[in-house]
């Protein structure tokens, strides 16, 4: 296997998306809304943005085919330099330390079952041998990660079937006039609520990292895209409604732990046990999807700039193992050195930005090339719009709650052009 398939993909996509942010961001929710309805109305709409934003990646993967996700795109639509800060974001911020954090959010979960395993010595196992399986060969690599990505879906499907069967009736929690909380999700409280629902759908568009290794990227890449967008869409929709109707809001709001609450409740005292096996599985699939697509940006940079042709390398197959081994060492020095959570703090701003910007960027393509492609978006310009009004509303809030993030956004991509000319011996492959 030469190439990954449209269903390798589809998984990337799926188990990039599907992570905690699902079991922990109600509660956090039900602290800025009453409103249960205007909840799920606001998973509803991060599906639907994550929607639109496959829908314009889909189209730049057909008109621009080539690995590297938005370190591809802004190097040949804005300028290089946009793609080499893109390439160094999603790299750090975008992909090493979320693996670090997820890893060890893995190795906390597994500790909470079995208390002799070291949560950092677990997180630690788990790179190591996600990092093997990927740098063997492309079809190691797939089987791999489809495989870790059913067994996620399983795992979360017994998990609503579980509440749905043996949960408490609070289902009169869902109850209310739709449109009261449509007017909820509009309103200043619903942009915060929605800042959770947009990391929680973040990596909608892990596909496009690959997109130059599939067997018909033209065609499979929005497929990917597409599907997988659809089915987290649903998934998420349909846990916070089980959430909802398992558990009293009381006892949700402000709480992290939103699945243990909820397994306390239809589980009994084995409830903390069974969730602590079922996210650490969970999360064995997110970190392996980042480990399998984050490399493909630091492989584009390798390619593009001399000073990382270490990096640009691939071994027979096509597999970028250097760059592999280089992710899988900074996520190793993230995790053990805890810093990586100051990064975190600023990091969905920042990749926010940087879906913003390659979205923008489906107007430039558009105007180099007016003849439709063999995939074009259906209803252009309306997906992009929607897109950037949706992520722009809730970069905005951030910003204003946030204004360090933006300052420190300003002050990477300052620091960052002097590196980019110094680096930059020869001009970028065509």
């Amino acid at each position: 296997m030469n190439t990954y398939s449209a269903r390798v993909a589809t998984a990337v996509v799926i188990a990039n998306m599907v992570g905690t942010g699902v079991f922990t961001s109600l509660g956090f929710q039900l602290l800025a809304i009453d409103s249960t309805s205007a909840i799920l109305w606001l998973w509803a709409i991060g599906g639907l943005c994550a929607l639109c934003g496959a829908l314009c990646y889909a189209e730049l993967g057909a008109r621009h085919v080539g690995s590297g996700g938005e370190t591809h795109f802004l190097t040949e639509l804005v300028h290089p330099y946009a793609g080499f800060v893109s390439g160094c974001v999603s790299a750090t911020v975008g992909f090493a330390a979320p693996i670090a954090l997820a890893s060890l959010t893995f190795g906390a979960y597994l500790a909470t079952a079995f208390p002799a395993l070291p949560a950092r010595v677990s997180a630690s196992l788990l790179i190591g041998t996600l990092v093997l399986l990927h740098s063997r060969s492309r079809r190691e690599s797939a089987q791999g990660q489809f495989a870790l990505t059913v067994l996620k879906l399983g795992l979360i499907l017994v998990f609503i079937a579980a509440a749905l069967i043996a949960g408490g009736d609070y289902s009169t929690q869902l109850t209310g006039d739709p449109f009261t909380g449509l007017r909820d999700m509009t309103s200043a409280s619903g942009a915060v609520a929605l800042i959770y629902v947009m990391y929680a759908y973040s990596g909608w568009n892990a596909a496009t990292y690959i997109a130059g290794e599939l067997s018909n990227p033209q065609r499979d890449l929005p497929r990917a895209l597409i599907t997988g967008c659809l089915t987290v869409t649903l998934i998420y929709v349909a846990l916070n409604a089980v959430f909802l109707m398992a558990a009293p809001v009381e006892k949700l709001r402000g709480e992290v732990e939103i699945a243990y609450i909820v397994a306390d409740y239809v589980l009994g005292d084995q409830g903390a046990f069974i969730v602590s096996i079922l996210l650490s599985g969970i999360l064995i699939s997110t970190v392996s999807a980042m480990i399998m697509a984050g490399p493909r940006a630091l492989h584009r940079l390798g390619e593009d700039y001399p000073a990382f042709s270490l990096l640009g390398q691939s071994k027979a197959g096509g597999v970028p193992v250097n760059a592999i081994i280089f992710m899988g060492v900074m996520a190793l020095g993230f995790l053990w050195s805890s810093t990586f959570e100051k990064i975190l703090l600023f990091s969905g701003f920042v990749m926010a930005t940087n879906t913003f910007v390659t979205v923008l960027a489906v107007f430039i393509s558009r105007r180099r090339q007016p003849s439709s492609p063999i995939f074009g978006m259906p209803l252009y310009p309306l997906p992009a719009i929607l897109f950037l009004l949706i992520t722009g509303w809730t970069l905005a809030y951030t910003a204003m709650q946030f204004p360090s993030q933006v300052l420190l956004a300003l002050l990477v991509m300052g620091v960052g052009y002097p590196i980019f000319v110094l680096f930059k011996d020869t001009p970028p492959k065509a």
